[in-house]
Order: C-alpha cells, then structure tokens, then sequence
C-alpha cells in the first residue's frame, strides 16, 4: 500500500517537493504511517516567496469587494466539508471528532471576520480639517504575509492568519505543522477552490531551516506564529531583525477560580473539559484550578469524575480525550507527572499508565491531578500540554488573584461565581488578557481580538477582530488640497466619472 505524500502548494499548484528529507506522519492512536510530509529546501520557499510577491503586484489592486466574495465562498467550502476536515484532524492530531468538529468551527468564525474586510479596513477621514484641506487615512496592504502554526489546531490557528491577510490584499506564504499537515492542505485547497488566484496563498513544509528563511527573507514583510514560547521568541525576534512586522501568541499557564458559591455541577463539569479536553494540548486549557474557601470541599468529587472520563481513539464520539500528538510529547509529559509525585504533590488521579484495547501502542495519557502543589513545582512552573490537572487550595479570593497575578503568563483565566461583584472585582484587578466568567476557556468569538498578554505574546496586536485588520495593513494618511484649475476665458471644464 502506498502512503500518501503532502506536497506544496506554490503559485497555485501543488507540488511534490524535490527534498531527499521526507517525514512520517503518524496516527497518534495507533503509530501506523498515515502520510509523509517533505522537508522543502530553501529553493522552494524562496520559490512560493516569489510567487507571492509576483502575484501581490495585480492582488493587491484587487477590489475589496472581490476579496470579500472570495473569502465569502472559502466559508461556504469550509462549512460544507466540515466532516472531511474533522476526519483529518483526528486521523494526525488525535483529537475526538467532536473536538474536531468544533475546530472548523471556530476556524469558520475567523473567516467569516475575513469576511468582514470591507468594514474593518476603512479608513477615516475629516473634511475641512483647514479651510479647503482633507485629511484621511488609507489602510494599505504590506506585502507577503507569512503564518508559522503549531500541531495543535491544524486548522483554526492558519484561519486566524491567511484569511484575514489576503483579505486585506496582502498575499501569503504558510508553514503549518509537519505532524498533522492534511487538513491544513485540504483547507489552503478549498480556498484554491472559492477563488484565491495563484501565488497569493502558498503552503511550505519544513522545520528550522524554512522558519528562518521564511523569517529573514528580504521579501516577507510580515510574520505570524501560533505555538510554543521557545519557538515563539524566536521568530518574533529573527523576524523583529529583518524588520519583519512580527507577532507571537504563545504558551501559557491558565487558571481557573472556583468560589464556594458557584454552580457546583457546571464548575465541576467544565473545569474537566477545559483541563482535559484535547488531552490538554491547547494553549488556552485550564491545567491549575485554585479552589477557594469552602470550595475545597469538592476536591474528592472533582476526582471521582475525572477517573470516570472515557479515554479512546478520537474516531469514538462518546471518548472524552483521546491520545497526545506524537510518543515524544507522551514520553515529556510522563517526565514531567513523575516530578509531580518526586515533588511531593499528591498525586489524586493518575493516568500515567493507562492503556486502551485495541489502540495499545497508543500515545495515551489519561487525566492526572495532583493536589498540595506549590508555585515552584514543575508540574505548576512549566506548561504540561497534557491531561494533567494542578490544585492549589487558599482561603480567600485576593490570594488567588496574587498568586494568578505573579504567574508570568497572561493568556487566559476564569472564575466561576454566583457573584457580580467577585466576577467584577476579579476582572478588574487580574492582569490576564482574556478573562471568563462561568466560561472555561474564554476564547472571544472571533470578531473579537486574541488578546492574551504578558510572556503569553510578543508584539502589540493580536489575531482576529479589529487587530488583525490593523496588523496586515499599514496605515497612510493624506493631507490633500485642491484648487480651482486655471484655464481661459470661456473655456469650460468638463469632467467624467465613471463606477
């Protein structure tokens, strides 16, 4: 049987590269080689790069409502191959279908913001600023855009950068993941299919080497990253050095409050979807609850229904999580579990032996939570991306906030209450970007911002909402004045404006 090869996407076409490094793409729950993703030589980045520079002389130019039409038609693609997508994600990632499904929802919520681009990329303009003198502004496209993405949402973390991108008449060069690449092809593919015209979006594979060339090329004037801090730091650094426009979204270490009068069975309940789910490979999950007060009570309950989550391939609708990417990222957050117990927490669920029948080479963690942790174990300090679940216990709400605010990362929190004014003082006085209330994992519909902060994100502005338009545009302001023209006595002034 033969596997399956990913191949690039370069002005339009899709090709196989002539790379002699090809890797295996493996199906998390059972290791058998689904695909092999190339390792492109630096020939071909440089070659999609140029053809996206080519294909920005005429896009560019395109009119936004043509643009608009496109992305409308790639939203109705999207939508209607919902399932296929899904199918992908969880054959290369792991996820449930579910959870894939609702991937390509939200993936849908982005493009349908994209979709917005007549609106959000108008600029501003005052008559008469002096006698006789407007002033406005021009929102104008940089150039090649580029989006860098990690494995864990194959396909909504690309829908945050090359949709709202060309959109706003920038064209592309994307770098998805090479451990689950076929439903982000499947999706460049479709946008092929509404109507993107070639060299404006293309696909690269590749490791170091294409992230570097991608991020020092002369040509690129923008990049985006969605993943890891360490990689993260890089690209917004490499990238910031060649005078890149640079953004990164990056790890995190999310906290959820439970206070003592919240609604005890829907705290419960999403504190372990939001800890759990996607076996905790999301950068938005909840791995550290700090319950408070009589809150604490509940610990032994939490437990119970953690043990009782159902752990399958991601094809069983009815499993709760299903395996890590890859053994690597297994074999790091086993290491990391075992320093939990070498530490000295208690480890309450443990999940680090399970094995489920059928899928016994599976890259399986089931849920483990730890109570008694500390600020300064490294099952707190450093970001699990697994099933694991840290609870820390304090008497007063001010303590969890101090302990939320001296964490360096800001990406998200939440806090379940039945009180206004604890969820209004809680949002005032925590310094996390992205806050919710009686909502697990307050990621903002997408025409709404990505507005995580701190150590969680490098640059001003982030994905989606107004920022995106702001970040894939440059903005260029006009001071005109005009004059009635001189001609001669009699002769007259005609003038023809055509739509």
């Amino acid at each position: 049987m033969s596997i399956r090869e990913i191949p690039l996407l370069i002005n339009g076409e899709k090709i196989r590269s002539k790379t002699d490094t090809w890797l295996d793409v493996l199906n998390p729950a059972t290791q058998e080689v689904v695909a092999r993703v190339p390792m492109a030589t630096i020939e071909e980045v440089d070659a999609a790069i140029a053809s996206a520079a080519q294909a920005f002389k005429t896009w560019s130019k395109t009119s936004i409502t043509k643009r608009m039409r496109i992305m409308l038609k790639f939203q109705q693609l999207l939508q209607e191959r919902t399932s296929d997508i899904a199918e992908l994600i969880t054959l290369e990632h792991g996820k449930t279908l579910p959870d894939a499904e609702g991937e390509v929802g939200r993936a849908l919520e982005a493009v349908e913001n994209a979709c917005s681009v007549t609106r959000l990329q108008m600029g501003e303009m005052s008559n008469n600023a002096a006698t006789g003198v407007d002033v406005y502004t021009l929102n104008k496209p940089l150039g090649v855009g580029a989006g860098i993405t990690a494995f864990n949402f194959p396909v909504m973390l690309p829908s945050f950068m090359f949709p709202p991108a060309i959109a706003c008449g920038n064209t592309f060069v994307l770098k998805p993941s090479e451990q689950d690449p076929s439903s982000t092809m499947l999706m460049a593919e479709l946008a092929i299919e509404a109507g993107v015209p070639a060299g404006v979006l293309n696909v690269v594979h590749g490791g170091p080497d294409v992230v570097n060339r991608i991020c020092s090329h002369d040509d690129v004037k923008a990049v985006s990253f969605i993943g890891s801090t360490h990689v993260g730091t890089h690209v917004y650094n490499l990238a910031s050095k060649h005078g890149k426009r640079a953004q990164s979204m990056m790890g995190a270490k999310n906290h959820m409050v439970i206070m003592p009068d919240a609604n005890k069975d829907r705290a419960i309940n999403d504190l372990l979807g939001s800890a759990f789910g996607a076996a905790g490979q999301r950068c938005m999950a909840n791995p550290v609850t700090i319950l408070v007060g009589e809150a604490r009570t509940w610990l032994p309950e939490i437990a119970e229904r953690a043990k009782s989550m159902v752990i399958d391939a991601g094809t069983n609708r009815n499993a709760d999580l299903g395996p890590v990417v890859s053994p690597q990222a297994k074999q790091r957050i086993i290491k990391l579990l075992n320093s939990g117990v070498e530490q000295g927490a208690n480890l309450l669920v443990d999940g680090r032996d399970v094995v489920v029948p059928g899928y016994e080479k599976g890259n399986f963690v089931g849920p483990t939570m730890f109570s008694g942790v500390t600020t300064d174990m490294d099952i707190y300090t450093q970001e699990i991306f697994g099933p694991a679940l840290c609870v820390l216990e304090v008497e007063t709400l001010d303590e969890a906030i101090a302990i939320i605010n001296a964490n360096p990362n800001g990406n998200g929190t939440s806090i379940f209450t039945s009180s206004g004014y604890v969820a209004r003082k809680y949002e005032n006085d925590i310094d996390v970007g992205q806050i919710g209330i009686n909502v697990p994992i307050p990621v903002p519909v997408a025409y709404f911002s990505f507005t995580g902060s701190r150590a969680s994100k490098l640059g001003d502005l982030g994905p989606n909402g107004k920022e995106v338009t702001k970040f894939w545009t440059q903005t260029k302001s006009v001071t005109a004045r005009w004059f009635e023209p001189d001609h001669e006595e009699g002769q007259k002034v005609h003038t023809t404006i055509s739509l």
